[in-house]
Formats: structure tokens, sequence, C-alpha cells
């Protein structure tokens, strides 16, 4: 196996790691999602409990249970962006800022 040079590095570096670019805390991804999930599951249960819990108070409620499906959470979450695409849109972003508050 060859040794990579430093520039190699660099490219490789740039190409596969990734950033969040999606606006949000990433930190609070781990946090949310998890929370997400088990809130479906809770209700999940809770709707099956409620109909299981006396079948004879209403005729329809047994079959309600059975046609009730397990929704899950799919977060509609977007995947990280490369970092190169990242620092292109700082780059970006940082030349429209650029002479914006300029003093009297």
């Amino acid at each position: 196996m060859a040794r990579k040079t430093p520039q190699e590095k660099k490219a490789l570096s740039l190409a596969n790691d990734r950033r969040n670019a999606y606006g949000e805390n990433d930190k609070s991804s781990r946090k949310n999602i998890r929370r997400n999930k088990t809130i479906a599951r809770r209700k999940y249960r809770r709707v099956l409990r409620n109909s299981s819990a006396d079948p004879d108070a209403v005729v329809g409620e047994p079959a309600r249970a059975a046609k009730t499906r397990k929704s899950g959470w799919r977060g509609r979450k977007s995947p990280d962006i490369p970092l190169a695409e990242f620092i292109e849109r700082q780059r970006e972003l940082a030349k429209k800022r650029q002479g914006r508050k300029r003093s009297p």
C-alpha cells in the first residue's frame, strides 16, 4: 500500500467527510430521533390498550385494534453533504455578507 501525500489525504477528506447542512444543531438529532420514535411507539401501545381494555363496551372496537398498524416514526432526514460542498457554500455565503454593514 503506497503512502498518501498530504494533498491526496486532503482530497480524500473533502470527498469522504460529511457535514450537516440542514440548519439545525446536529447534536440535537441524537435526542430528537430517539424521542420521536418513542412517541410513535407509545401512541401505538395506547391505541392497543384502549381498544382491548373492555371488548364489550363498543361493538367495533376489537376490529379497530386488529386494523391498527404500527406506524413508526420515519424522520424526514436529509443526508449530510460532502465537506467540499459545505465549504463552497460557506464561501458563497461569506461573499454575500461581505460589505453589508458599512458605517455611515
